[in-house]
């Protein structure tokens, strides 16, 4: 159940800088001053959604464009409708961050995610039943039953959070905080942004006519996530470009604005700033996923566990970090902890389980 290209803890330690530059991604939109959200997040996205995957490719991939030229219509279709479903998840992910903070906000839409983008693919192609009946399946199936159990862990914490922080507490780390909205807004996110599982299922056509073409095997998810970041892309700009022209708010990317005096104008160059090096990180993530997914052989579908599971250990970090917790008691503290060990212990099972396969022992 090996390929020759599959090397697990390399594939891991992949998926955790991807999980890192996830996690840190909105921290440039806190810098933002002066820009309604969505002005902030169409920008950011230009740079996360077209700019990054273009250059990316053209970097180490110049062959992505007749590549995606000559792939199957089929292939380009769904690889581009899943793209586009999991630019909703993104949209409300981005503001599950606006109502719940980064460490609250990631365990529960990334739990969700999770589950529904790990388990659902080989569900789906029948392959669950030859992993399930296998030493090294069988691993890395409790490997992500760990994994789910960390995610938990980790909302335990942030639920311990919502009813022991006052309001005016909460909304010192987190201005907007709204539980009850973010919890909505979560929950759909996670479920949505599953797609982008299903998208890289769907642009494995792309990904081997990448090899064919030349493409070195690490960078042949390249072109796949130029079709997939279209899609992402076209669901955001429509809502975003709405919100914008509703308000009328789109004088602000060049410095004007009705409400704004002359001394605020040229924030806007910073802003930019901050939305570039926000987006660039954000593409990251996926910079990383799409090598580390590389190098899990045939347990390739876990790559959506360990890619979850690496943010939330971030994000928590960070919100620690930036005391998103401060105030909390020594019990939720616990729960913090317990989570992290936990999770980083389902990255050390599905590894294991995964290099089983490639040894032979997983039969």
């Amino acid at each position: 159940m090996s390929t020759p290209d599959s090397a697990p803890f390399i594939g891991i330690l992949l998926h955790a800088i991807g999980g890192l530059a996830a996690a840190s991604f909105y921290l440039p939109f806190r810098k933002i001053r002066a820009w309604p959200w969505e002005n902030a997040w169409l920008l950011g996205g230009v740079f996360s959604w077209i700019l990054a995957p273009s250059l990316a490719a053209l970097v180490w991939a110049p062959q992505s464009w007749s590549v995606i030229a000559e792939a199957p219509a089929a292939a380009l279709f769904w690889t581009y409708a899943f793209g586009f479903l999991w630019g909703i998840g993104g949209l409300t992910f981005g503001l599950t961050m606006r109502y719940l903070g980064i460490a609250l906000g990631y365990a529960v839409a990334l739990g969700m995610c999770a589950a529904f983008g790990t388990l659902i693919p080989p569900l789906f192609d029948g392959s669950i039943v030859d992993i399930a009946t296998s030493t090294s399946g069988q691993v890395t199936l409790l490997g992500i039953f760990v994994c789910m159990l960390g995610i938990a862990m980790s909302g335990q914490a942030g639920l311990r959070k919502e009813k022991e922080l006052s309001a005016d507490s909460k909304a010192e780390s987190v201005q907007e905080f709204n539980f009850t909205k973010g919890m909505l807004v979560a929950l759909f996110a996670g479920i949505m942004s599953a797609c982008m599982a299903f998208a890289f299922a769907a642009g494995r056509p792309i990904a081997e006519l990448s090899m064919e073409a030349g493409i070195t095997p690490i960078w042949q998810n390249l072109p796949v996530l130029i079709v997939i970041m279209l899609g992402g892309f076209s669901l955001n700009a429509l809502w975003c470009g709405y919100k914008i022209i509703q308000s009328g708010t789109l004088s602000l990317y060049w410095g004007g604005h009705p409400s704004q005096t002359e001394e605020n104008a040229p924030r806007s160059g910073i802003n930019f700033l901050w939305c570039a090096i926000a987006g660039f990180t954000w593409y990251l993530q996926f910079f990383f996923y799409g090598m580390g997914s590389t190098r899990m052989g045939s347990y390739e579908f876990t790559s959506w566990t360990l890619h979850m599971s690496s943010i939330i250990i971030f994000s928590t970090l960070w919100g620690i970090v930036l005391k998103e917790w401060k105030g909390t008691k020594v019990g939720t503290h616990v729960w913090i902890a317990a989570g992290l060990f936990t999770l980083i212990l389902s990255t050390l099972i599905i590894g294991w389980g995964s290099s089983l396969g490639g040894s032979g022992a997983g039969h």
